[in-house]
């Protein structure tokens, strides 16, 4: 019997390194036995750096950049090697220096945070030679348009009475009356960039990244209405000055607009996120010859068919005709949808903690206990 266990991480608890080595460690305690293969997985979000580093043999790069609010930040990203053309990859996390985790309650404002320090991340793997960068935009305190980190790169944002614009953030967009390309960095032009992200919204309107997103970083209604307007109009000034079009880009609303950014200056191609993971860790090999999956993440519920880690790995079962199961902290709304993409059962750390934050708190010793019960049902 071989066991494949591909979960994304447990937000707010648990890497899905962990997350993966403790069901481990439950179904060996029930059939020691059996072989267990670990491949910890991401959608684009937080550790997907972590999870193509771990699957790649690659290297993580730390650094300083500027943090969401413009003061430096402790940051990273990965290396994982090159590509079959010879030319270095690396894997950027925009939530690694532009996150919503760096910031208090209190400290969250889309008007004023950057993603200045993103464009810094990106500037530091181009020094170390890669010409092939995926950029995941999940988990943005931002809503900015990519504005801050095409400055980073050379970029030049003026004020309609000739000044240049400061840090750019969401409170400026509105203030854009021209936008000067011409020191741009020149190896953007040599280089391949794919932005992984599990969300399809535009870039403005009532699906737009100032009405979904806005609120969770901090944004009142008044603040969403001008970060609203402030992306049409960032639209039009793209438009006319750099004749690119990305009013109704699916996917231009990601991580608050940096998805039209990485498009308009990096000229970027979009992909499913869990999909260009599961690419890049070859897990339909990694699946030949394996008789249960696992997979998995913090909470399951209907928007975890849109995109996210369980369905994509259930669903490349499915179709390899190998049976799926999920685990997870929380089990919400709609989750039954799950087994038409070929998810079997779903255990939940709700079904043996008695609280929510007993369940974050000891995450890692439950979900032993969850692989016990894998076990015992499946394997014994």
């Amino acid at each position: 019997m071989k066991i494949l266990i591909a979960p994304d991480k447990f937000k707010g608890s648990l890497s899905a390194n962990k997350v993966a080595s403790a069901i481990k460690r439950g179904i060996e305690r029930v059939v020691p036995e059996v072989e267990v293969f670990v491949c910890p997985m991401a959608d684009g979000g937080e550790g997907t750096v972590d999870a193509l580093i771990s699957a790649m043999r690659g290297k993580k790069i730390f650094l300083k950049a500027t943090g969401p609010l413009g003061a430096p930040a402790n940051s990273y990203f990965g290396i994982l090697g090159k590509n079959r053309r010879g030319e270095k990859i690396a894997v950027i996390e925009m939530a690694a220096i532009s996150g919503l985790h760096f910031l208090s309650e209190e400290e969250k404002n889309p008007m004023l945070t950057t993603t200045y320090g993103t464009g810094e991340l990106i500037k530091a793997a181009l020094d170390k030679g890669c010409r092939e960068i995926i950029v995941g935009i999940g988990g943005s305190a931002t809503t900015d348009g990519g504005m801050g980190m095409a400055q980073a790169l050379g970029a030049k944002f003026y004020h309609i009475k000739g000044h240049e614009l400061g840090l750019g953030c969401g409170q400026l967009l509105k203030d854009i009356a021209k936008i000067d390309i011409s020191l741009l960095d020149g190896r953007i032009n040599e280089t391949k960039f794919l932005a992984a992200s599990d969300v399809d919204n535009p870039l403005c309107g009532p699906n737009g990244a100032a009405c979904i997103y806005g609120p969770q970083k901090g944004a009142t209604p008044a603040m969403v209405r001008e970060l609203d307007e402030g992306l049409r109009h960032y639209t039009e000034i793209v438009k006319r000055d750099l004749s690119v079009d990305i009013k109704d880009v699916s996917g231009a609303g990601a991580a608050g607009g940096l998805g039209a950014g990485l498009m308009v200056f990096l000229g970027a191609k979009f992909r499913l996120g869990i999909e260009l993971v599961m690419k890049a860790v070859d897990l339909r090999k990694r699946m030949k010859g394996i008789d249960l999956v696992i997979t998995g993440e913090g909470k399951i519920d209907a928007q975890t068919a849109n995109g996210k880690t369980p369905v994509g790995v259930s669903e490349l079962a499915k179709r390899m005709k190998i049976p799926t199961v999920a685990v997870a902290g929380q089990v919400g709304e709609g989750a039954e949808i799950l087994k038409k993409h070929g998810i079997e059962k779903i255990y939940s750390l709700m079904d043996i903690a008695g609280s929510v934050e007993e369940a974050m708190e000891k995450a890692e010793e439950l979900l032993v206990e969850l692989g016990k019960r894998i076990a015992e049902d499946y394997l014994e």
